[in-house]
């Protein structure tokens, strides 16, 4: 029977994953670049570990909506979590649009279309709109559902030569921005759903095996192995591929496979949370973790300028030493934590304003 245990794990990886984003930003758009020395061994450290955050918050994000959407299943109110699913991924990608708008610029009526690139929140908001849509056609099987994001992250993951460096030159900006980087897209939905899938694939395991004796250290073991699979031998299995299929193809993949192997770092990740688990559940590292969004968006308008034009990137640009760019890092962090804490009580005050605006756009009540 499905279990109404609570994973604090997902909050405190998310906790982690936001809060490694956010010095990666502070650091990577300040740090001088004189500084930039892959021979330091400190920077190509703290460039590998950035490395990992992106795959880490997509694939947590599909895990823990994926999670909540087969418990409500379990629970019969999956009409509503699929509706608050469905205004939650259109929201995400508002917010990300709503966080480039160059409103100065327009003012003084300079108009571009970089505005349309996407970033983080349409892509996730995006996918999640995707991960309801792949559960319907699934039937609500969760047994077919699971073998779908399995096979499909997998499929994503390999053909990444395939549209690594996709224009779409005669396809509209608006749409061929969520699939190509070549007008100036951060991410895009091809390869990042691919974490997601995973992360609901895993998800469909919690949900139905939570319960389970020995659930916990079975786990923790399966995560450990395919970490260490993904990392130490996931080339070597696409070469191998290739040379038993004659398929170019994983050829191709194995040549540059960066997306298995910071898969394999994600699960190491999650093995290393869920195995401290126990120690995981102060207060103060769940609400980072439940308050990702507004952190995200408040460290957004502080770095990047967003709205106000003005941002740590014009104010102060490359110019600090590592040192500077350290410690400058932690201060930003507590800053930006302490205004989602405490100015912003929750990432509700997001989600009600702009439905009570979408509300007010259908001329119907906000409930």
């Amino acid at each position: 029977m499905p279990t109404n245990q609570r994973l604090y794990f997902i909050d405190a990886v998310r906790a982690f994953a936001i809060l490694m984003m956010l010095q990666g930003h502070f650091i990577d758009t300040l740090l001088a670049p004189e500084y930039r020395d892959m021979s330091h061994t400190a920077y190509r450290v703290w460039s590998y570990f950035r490395g990992i955050t992106a795959p880490t918050f997509f694939t947590i994000s599909g895990l823990i909506f994926t999670y909540l959407l087969l418990k409500a299943k379990a629970k019969g109110t999956v009409k509503s979590r699929v509706r608050k699913g469905l205004n939650r991924g259109i929201m995400l990608i508002g917010i990300g649009y709503l966080l480039r708008m160059p409103f100065l610029s327009w003012l003084s009526g300079h108009f571009d279309t970089y505005f349309l690139v996407t970033d983080v929140l349409q892509i996730i908001g995006l996918s999640l709109i995707c991960i309801i849509g792949m559960y319907h056609l699934c039937v609500k099987n969760t047994y077919i559902f699971s073998v779908v994001t399995l096979v499909l992250g997998f499929v994503i993951f390999v053909s990444e030569p395939l549209y690594r460096n996709l224009t779409l030159e005669h396809v509209p900006l608006f749409f061929s921005n969520y699939v190509s980087k070549a007008n100036g897209s951060v991410f895009t939905i091809l390869p990042w759903f691919g974490y997601m899938a995973f992360g609901a694939y895993i998800a469909t395991a919690f949900y139905r095996h939570l319960d389970k004796p020995n659930f916990k250290p079975v786990t923790l073991s399966v995560f450990f192995i395919a970490g260490y699979l993904l990392i130490d031998w996931s080339t070597y299995a696409l070469y191998y591929l290739s040379k038993w299929t004659d398929i170019q193809l994983f050829l191709d993949a194995a040549n540059y496979n960066y997306l298995f192997t910071r898969l394999g770092n994600v699960c190491i990740y999650f093995a290393i949370f869920y195995g401290l688990e126990r120690y995981l559940k102060p207060p103060l590292l769940l609400k980072i973790g439940q308050k990702t969004l507004s952190i995200y968006v408040i460290h957004f308008i502080i770095i990047y300028g967003s709205i106000t034009g003005f941002g740590l990137n014009t104010l102060i640009g490359k110019t600090l030493s590592p040192w500077q760019a350290v410690c400058g890092a932690a201060l930003f962090l507590i800053c930006v934590c302490t205004i989602s804490f405490y100015y912003v009580r929750t990432n509700a005050f997001i989600y009600g304003k702009l439905r009570a605006l979408f509300y007010k756009l259908k001329g119907k009540p906000s409930a």
